[in-house]
């Protein structure tokens, strides 16, 4: 616990007024001493790793004597006849290794790593041509990385993580049941009160291309955007619930939008620091959960709220959730970058021992970037790969417009449950949770399938093909048009409301399956450039579900629900054999793609 305070803001501003004297650093203790690897590399020479740290004063002394006078003979034997230091070997780069593409190289380090990591071996840092050591994790076993965090404290992480990321997405559609009071009060249409939502959405998928790459830098790190911007959203969150002015009103809705955006655009990247490669899809797997729970949980709180409130009240309830999100951020996020961490080591390991050779990776690649290079990669280089590449104008394409349909759902729900079959405004928020129980059901079935096949399948076979991957996609994507199909045309007040209902849960589990598979194709497919495609596919997707607010509602009067939304399933059959197209063809795009991984 006391490492989760020490990382988080409020440990941070506690080390900060004592000077360092409380919640201390191992690097910043009295007892503490500096690694034997780190201190041969430092006198010149090149250590072997031994088989565990010293446990004791007197071992301590053994192995400092040792560094200090260089390796013995025996030490310098041939390490293919020892398959601890072989293993080792990989520990060694081990962290290069994880920034590496996702190949079946860097998947057999990660085993190897889940296996040392019940030893405390020592990590030799790499020494670099011009004398700089590069500060690495102590052992197998440092505690300090977040991949070797316990059970607990990771689910715990994922948890904050998850809960941050739901009062975002609960804060755009809990709007919609603030609509009807919105139009009376200001005396605008329908439509028009519709951009609350609209500019909200639109405005996340803008923040992901300044937030997603500024925690990429080292010296940022994930912690400081996801608070700092929380912050803001919390403070905007009060005058949104009072603003007497519809355009004010407009304003801060966009800029809610924008500054709860890093919840979204870097939720993948925190898990992907907490887990190993083949593991990174549970945890994704949940925080996706919690993306779908918003949007479920926030017209059923919302609506109910606005009836018995009136439309404020809803507003009201953002300030409460970003509050307690704030309370878990600022008390207990501990920061999970691992080149944030080693760059915080190697200031304290360089302020202890006066040695500035003592440098982390981070501090290296940070001092080659540039804010032109940053601006390119998240603005112009997706918009490059789209056009040149058929396989991510697909995948931007298809997950754009089936997100933008599940936000027609916002619009259309009102227009089928209350006049059809009764619905009051809570009731109306209650049949969003036909939303929640699709996913929970897809998310169940995705993890039977990774446990049950595609993890071990890795395990005995390696990393396949990355168009493996889209089986679950194939099935998603025949799922949406039958979800919406059903619900098409049993909307209708001679059938029971559950059966309308269930064609929305089908559609939610086909989006689940889809969009999980999609995404973690494009990474493994782009590996170099899967931080600029996934901001360009968040504007993109973010973009179309705005759109379809505003023009959902006009659509479905004109055609009528059952038009409509068949309409929207037609269009989404071309999802079907552009899927299966990349299934089949893939390989061969990402072969003429100068920007795929073959």
């Amino acid at each position: 616990m006391l490492d989760l305070i020490r990382e988080a803001p409020i440990g941070q501003a506690i080390r900060f007024l004592s000077r360092n004297r409380l919640l201390q650093h191992p690097e910043e203790k009295p007892d503490f001493k500096l690694p034997a690897q780190y201190i041969a590399l430092l006198k010149g020479d090149d250590p072997k790793p031994k088989r565990r740290l010293p446990e004791n004063e007197k071992e301590d002394d053994e192995a400092q004597s040792q560094a200090e006078t260089g390796p013995s003979r025996s030490d310098t034997a041939d390490r293919s006849e020892d398959p601890d230091l072989e293993a080792l070997e990989v520990t060694r780069t081990l962290e290069s290794v994880r920034t590496a593409p996702y190949t079946n190289e860097r998947l057999r380090a990660e085993q190897m790593l889940e296996i040392e990591k019940t030893k405390t071996i020592p990590i030799v840092p790499q020494k670099t041509s011009d004398g700089v050591v590069l500060v690495d994790w102590y052992t197998t076993d440092d505690p300090a990385n977040p991949q070797n965090w316990s059970g607990g404290k990771k689910s715990f992480v994922v948890f904050i993580l998850c809960f941050y990321t739901s009062t975002v997405y609960c804060a755009g559609p809990i709007y919609s049941t603030a609509t009807e009071g919105i139009v009376n009060h200001f005396g605008i249409s329908p439509v028009a009160a519709s951009l609350g939502l609209a500019l909200y959405v639109l405005a996340y998928g803008i923040g992901d291309l300044l937030f997603a790459p500024l925690t990429e830098i080292p010296i940022v790190g994930r912690n400081h955007v996801y608070y700092l911007t929380a912050i803001v959203f919390w403070v905007l969150s009060f005058p949104a619930a009072v603003v007497n002015n519809f355009g004010g009103l407009l304003a801060l809705r966009f800029w809610m939008g924008f500054f709860g955006s890093p919840a979204l655009a870097n939720g993948g990247a925190t898990v992907g620091d907490l887990y190993a490669l083949i593991y990174v899809p549970y945890g994704l797997s949940w925080w996706v959960l919690s993306a779908w729970c918003g949007p479920a949980i926030g017209p059923l709180i919302g609506g109910f709220a606005a009836m018995t409130k009136g439309w404020r009240w809803p507003l009201w309830e953002i300030v409460w959730m970003a509050s307690g999100v704030l309370v878990f951020l600022l008390g207990f996020m501990p920061e999970t970058s691992a080149a944030n961490i080693l760059l915080r080591r190697a200031q304290r390991l360089r302020k202890l021992t006066g040695d500035t050779r003592l440098r982390s990776q981070g501090e290296i690649d940070q001092s080659n970037l540039s804010a032109s290079s940053i601006l390119f990669s998240t603005l112009v280089r997706p918009m490059e790969i789209m056009m040149k590449d058929p396989s991510i104008f697909f995948v931007n394409l298809y997950t754009g417009y089936f997100y933008g349909v599940f936000y027609t759902f916002f619009e259309v729900f009102p227009l089928v449950f209350p006049p059809m079959y009764g619905f009051s405004l809570g009731q109306t928020g209650l049949a969003f949770l036909s939303c929640f129980v699709g996913v929970l059901v897809g998310l169940v079935s995705y993890m039977a399938y990774l446990r049950w096949y595609m993890i071990p399948d890795n395990i005995r076979n390696g990393l396949r093909e990355q168009e493996h991957r889209l089986v679950p996609a194939i099935f998603g994507s025949c799922l949406l048009p039958i979800g919406l199909i059903i619900f098409a045309w049993t909307s209708n007040p001679s059938i029971h409301w559950a059966v309308p209902l269930l064609g929305v849960g089908i559609f939610c589990m086909g989006h689940f399956f889809t969009m999980q598979s999609l995404f973690i194709y494009i990474p493994f497919s782009y590996p170099k450039y899967a931080a600029s495609l996934f901001a360009g596919n968040s504007v993109w997707r973010s973009g179309t579900a705005g759109g379809s607010v505003v023009f959902a509602r006009p659509l479905f009067i004109n055609l009528g629900v059952g038009r409509g939304v068949t309409l929207l399933a037609g269009l989404s059959t071309a999802g079907i054999i552009g899927t299966v197209a990349l299934y089949k063809f893939g390989k061969k795009l990402r072969a003429r793609s100068k920007f795929a991984q073959s």
